[in-house]
């Protein structure tokens, strides 16, 4: 039985099996694109897996396949959804008003995932779990199944830099084979139609706090005569979709690019710049004159602006709205104005000394003592400070008012 369905991205048709299951449990949501070779094989292991769960579940097959890939999957029982050819991400996000299981089971059809063991998956669901990630390496890597480069640079080190960042705890963030409860995953509203979905699905899990755990699961190398899509696609695209994914993190993860390190800058450009303000000092070998300071107030600023500009993508990122509030009572109008102030008399009043000292000597700054020059330039900081930090703050609250509104 087949039905034409109008997506949001295309026309999309949902074939149905003769002997469809009613109730699902679990729905296992396989994209497909010519696997052929493999597909009879992964049916037999999604149906093994199932059982031994001895839990309810559906397999829907999304395919954009120019082989039998889909034919046969249908006749072995699958809910088949033909697709045009879009990419990884959108065929998951085609698929989603499909799905009718509780927990979704994601993952490939080309046997290198092992879906003959669902039970990790079955367990944390049950016990609670709305995110739960596959891991390679918490589980075995056959032997050639993953290529050098990957396995002991490409993952481990994308995941160090990911956990790092964002204060996770993952121990494969490329893993292809995962589950996620499915009122979370329409929450989250995928938006990546490509490889990187894989990278929107972890850091999103992060950004909804989504109760996530991680499973060991089984990696195979492909079967004899199959090419991964990496292969097929040509020896860049692995380098593609390491550069996507890392798009990824960055447009989304902006607040953690900048906050952390923001501040780092902002203290020590500030106790440098501040410090040196009555002139140059020297610590053993080293001296810190006025090019320090320059260098320092610099860094002072970059600093600044990135905290601002991380709390204003904090605003933005706020999916489930528990830092507006803080946020906003960090900028509120009164203090923000007050500290901007304060900052900018300061500021003036470091200035003034070489300003009437250049008036007084006819328009001329030679002959200066070092505390004029070391003084304005703790001015010019101050206010500058001063100006990106008060500007800011409105646009920091005029995005809260209209983000409170929607």
């Amino acid at each position: 039985m087949n039905f034409k369905i109008a997506s949001e991205s295309n026309e999309v048709q949902l074939c149905l099996p003769k002997n469809d299951i009613k109730t699902p449990i679990i729905s296992i949501v396989i994209p497909t694109l010519n696997e052929e070779i493999t597909i009879r094989e992964f049916m037999a292991w999604c149906i093994e897996g199932l059982d031994k769960c001895d839990v309810a579940g559906e397999i829907l097959i999304v395919d954009s396949s120019t082989d039998n890939t889909a034919n046969i999957a249908l006749e072995l029982g699958a809910r088949v959804l033909r697709t045009p050819k879009q990419g990884l991400g959108q065929a998951y996000k085609d698929a989603i008003p499909f799905v009718r299981g509780q927990w979704v089971i994601m993952g490939d059809a080309d046997c290198t995932y092992d879906f003959r063991d669902l039970s990790f998956f079955v367990n944390e669901f049950k016990n609670g779990a709305e995110y739960v990630m596959g891991s390679r390496w918490l589980g075995s890597i056959e032997k050639s199944a993953m290529p050098i480069l990957h396995q002991y640079f490409g993952t481990p080190i994308t995941t160090w830099i990911l956990n790092r960042i964002f204060g996770s705890k993952f121990t494969d963030i490329h893993c292809g084979m995962r589950g996620i409860e499915i009122n979370a995953l329409r929450r989250i509203q995928l938006h990546s139609s490509s490889w990187e979905y894989a990278s929107e699905l972890v850091l999103k899990s992060i950004r909804y706090n989504l109760r996530t755990v991680e499973v060991p699961v089984k990696f195979y190398k492909d079967r004899i005569g199959r090419l991964s899509h990496h292969k097929r696609s040509g020896w860049l695209s692995p380098f593609k979709a390491a550069w996507i994914n890392l798009e990824i993190m960055l447009v989304n993860g902006a607040d953690y690019f900048l906050i952390k390190p923001g501040r780092i800058l902002f203290t020590v450009g500030s106790f440098i710049t501040l410090g040196l303000s009555l002139g140059p000092i020297h610590i053993g070998p080293i001296g810190l004159s006025i090019y320090w300071m320059l260098l320092s107030s610099t860094f002072g600023l970059v600093g600044l602006q990135m905290m601002v500009t991380g709390d204003m993508a904090s605003l933005i990122y706020d999916v489930t709205r528990t830092q507006s509030l803080s946020i906003k009572h960090k900028y509120r109008f009164n203090a923000t104005a007050l500290k901007a102030a304060l900052a900018m008399i300061f500021g003036l009043n470091f200035t003034i000394p070489l300003l009437n000292k250049y008036l007084s000597s006819g328009l001329s700054l030679t002959g200066l003592s070092d505390v004029y020059r070391h003084l304005a330039i703790s001015g010019l900081f101050l206010m500058s400070a001063s100006f990106i930090y008060f500007v800011n703050s409105l646009l920091i609250n005029g995005l809260a008012i209209r983000i409170e509104r929607k």
